[in-house]
């Protein structure tokens, strides 16, 4: 046990240790370099076949003595590349096929030239439908195109177990992994110690097969708790081995926790903790061998050195608390603090990972751990599991996996190698200027020359938390559409002298990654602002058909069309073709998936119809820079009733509610009281306006299970 002000002595009997007690692992090297153990550090470097892998240093064929890379082996799939090219044939057609040759028709009638200036429009309107377009391809690739990919390895997708055998065979040896997880202030009995004993038992297993791990809490919320609660969450970590950061209260002593969403910030804290522990630890190991003429290092006598390290870079910081064994592994299983893994996840994460040198991180795909199962979590549980089996699609067949920030396997030398400093000095390896870290790091470390790989194996053995309220699953969307705009436009007042667009994203466009690829993370992002000028644009059209009908330019696609090719697509094909991929797949029979995709279809409608506003909100307060911040995901339900609820929803909706009913008396007035000539009654002009003020309106109250309990 650490000599540390900050943990609790241990008692002779813990409320709080787990039946499956890892023991001290053996230590692992210190900030591992894997350029020198694994020989590669890149795609490019390991296709020039410049280094080798083992523990010799050395990755050789026992038969046939040639450097064997397991994964450049696998083949490199394009099906994705034909139904995105594809799309983008199909939005070519449409905006400068169709739209353009009716411009040009109209000008050669009438002689006016100024309409040409609509082609202007055709980037962002290009952007908006672009995966509208894929989505379609998609849809009939998913009923009638192969789908061997999906069941078996490629280059960025692991369907296939990794042959533990082979590894062992040509120099594998299970290495130390370090298990990061962040947690705030969850509660330790419902969410805390049921993720850790799920840990635990996976430690367990790997050290059976020889390999070591630890897990490293960055526990944000333990100097904020009360003195008790913090005492049992340090009492829970020393009994159970736990390594522990944490990091002081925003403000205190000048002290900033940086970033809007402050998760980035509480890793980049514990890990340049951990990172001064393993320099000065080097350096009192370097010194005690100059005493006994480079003679080894006793296990015992580096652990006492670790000690006065870890003490003395604490009582350096003066801030931060930590105990426990936090130095950091060859490899990062990062986790969320509400999650279950599979028992032989470590192995086989090590050995994909000793396989395939040039991947930098190894995504899982997961199922659903849920926690109150109201229809509101239930439907949230469905529409999380059909985004994983379009993600197992689309990976597949050829696109660049998906990071989503937990239940990955992280390669530490690929993340160290992409970070940036800080002004103060210390490492940024996840970005605090991002709300989306995981997508802006996969981005770095892909344009790097490394592979993001996604693996389906386990199944759903991963475990993950959703969102138990409507107001979390709304802050989810704004902030990935806060996020997404971050990576891509500087804010609007910087535009002068930084240019509209950051180096971020003008280093993607020119990468060298598959067009493809970049295609549909264009269109991924391009989606939250569809969706976000989904209110403001239908207003627009509102007025425009409702007013100048019959005097708008060909060029002009109106909502109601918009409109019913989003029903037909989405609601419609999306819901059968997705089925028909699970059927094929083996997943589910074809009427069970049909009968689950239309039983939520409504739910998602109205959700889908009622973010529109937030999301707009979302993107102004990056471009204008005004302050936007997020918590913690509830990990864990809270009691309420309908008498909490219905003042909660009016405060925390006041502004959407303010904007929208004005905008429904508005329409109201113009069908039934407006003088002619400013009335306005068509019905295709009403009825997209009118589902979408309907959808903002109705989602607090229909998707608020918590309403329909009218008690104390």
């Amino acid at each position: 046990m650490l000599h540390s002000p900050f943990h609790a002595p241990p008692t002779n009997s813990s409320t709080y240790a787990l039946p499956i007690k890892a023991p001290s692992a053996p230590q692992p090297s210190i900030r591992v370099s894997l350029a020198s153990r694994l020989g590669f550090t890149s795609r490019q470097e390991v296709e020039k076949g410049e280094g080798v892998v083992n523990a010799d240093e050395k990755d050789v064929d026992v038969e046939s003595n040639v450097p064997v890379k397991e994964s450049l082996e696998r083949p490199l799939v394009f099906i994705s590349a034909i139904f995105v090219g594809m799309a983008l044939c199909l939005m070519i057609i449409l905006l400068l096929g169709f739209g353009a040759s009716a411009l040009l028709y109209e000008c050669l009638m009438d002689g006016s030239w100024m309409r040409m200036a609509l082609l202007a429009t055709v980037p962002f309107f290009g952007l908006f439908g672009l995966f509208f377009a894929i989505c379609i391809f998609t849809d009939l690739f998913q009923v009638i195109g192969p789908i061997r990919a999906v069941t078996s390895n490629s280059r960025c997708y692991s369907s296939i177990r990794p042959d533990i055998f082979k590894a062992y065979q040509i120099g594998f040896r299970p290495s130390h992994i370090t298990i990061q997880m962040p947690v705030y202030k969850e509660g330790l009995d419902s969410v805390i110690i049921p993720t850790v004993t799920s840990l635990k038992a996976a430690i367990s297993h790997y050290e059976l097969n020889g390999g070591t791990a630890s897990i490293f809490i960055n526990d944000d919320g333990l100097q904020l708790l009360p003195e008790d609660e913090a005492q049992a969450r340090r009492d829970f970590y020393t009994d159970n081995n736990i390594g522990w950061v944490a990091r002081p209260k925003h403000g205190v002593d000048g002290f900033v926790r940086g970033g809007k969403f402050k998760k980035a910030s509480n890793m980049n804290f514990a890990l340049n903790i951990s990172n001064k522990t393993e320099d000065v630890l080097t350096e009192m190991i370097e010194i005690r061998k100059s005493y006994t003429n480079g003679g080894d290092i006793t296990e015992s006598e580096q652990d006492e050195l670790y000690k006065a390290a870890l003490d003395k870079v604490l009582d350096d910081d003066g801030k931060a608390w930590a105990d426990g064994d936090i130095r950091m592994g060859e490899y990062i299983l990062i986790i969320d603090s509400d999650t279950r893994v599979p028992v032989d996840c470590l192995l086989y994460g090590a050995a994909e990972m000793f396989l395939s040198p040039e991947v930098a991180i190894v995504q899982h795909s997961a199922g659903v751990m849920q926690v109150v199962g109201d229809y509101f979590e239930n439907g949230i549980t469905f529409f999380t599991n059909q985004i994983y089996s379009a993600i197992r699609f689309a990976v597949g067949c050829g696109e660049a996996a998906p990071f989503v920030g937990h239940n990955a396997f992280l390669r530490w030398q690929a993340i160290q190698s992409v970070a940036s400093k800080a002004p103060d000095g210390s490492d940024l390896f996840w970005s605090e200027s991002h709300v989306s870290e995981d997508f802006d790091i996969s981005l770095r470390v892909q344009m790097a020359g490394n592979f993001v790989r996604l693996a389906t194996y386990h199944g759903d053995e991963f475990k993950e938390g959703v969102s138990l309220t409507v107001y979390d699953e709304l802050s989810r969307w704004e902030k990935y559409a806060f996020g997404c705009n971050e990576l891509v436009f500087n804010p609007l007042y910087t535009w002068l002298w930084k240019s509209p667009f950051t180096p971020l994203f003008r280093k993607l466009i020119w990468s060298n990654m598959q067009m493809s690829s970049k295609t549909t993370i264009l269109a991924y992002i391009a989606t939250y602002y569809a969706l976000a000028f989904g209110l403001p644009l239908t207003i627009l059209n509102y007025f425009l058909i409702g007013w100048e009908n019959g005097y708008i330019d060909s060029f002009y696609i109106e909502s109601w069309k918009i409109f019913v090719a989003l029903l037909v697509v989405f609601s419609g094909l999306g819901n059968v073709c997705l089925a028909i991929l699970r059927y094929r797949l083996g997943e589910k029979s074809l009427l069970g998936a049909l009968l689950e995709n239309f039983m939520w279809m409504p739910m998602f409608a109205v959700f889908f119809g009622g973010i529109s506003f937030h999301l707009f909100l979302a993107l102004c307060a990056h471009m204008f820079s005004i302050n936007m911040e997020w918590g913690a995901t509830a990990k864990e339900a809270v009691a309420s009733n309908f008498f909490k609820e219905v003042p909660k929803i009016f405060k925390s909706f006041k502004w959407m509610y303010a904007f929208t009913i004005p905008v429904v008396g508005g329409m109201i007035y113009l069908g039934k009281f407006a003088p002619a000539g400013y009335d306005i009654s068509i019905v295709t002009a009403i009825v997209p306006l009118a589902v979408m003020l309907s959808s903002h309106i109705l989602l607090p109250f229909m998707l608020n299970p918590a309403l329909m309990i009218l008690k104390y």
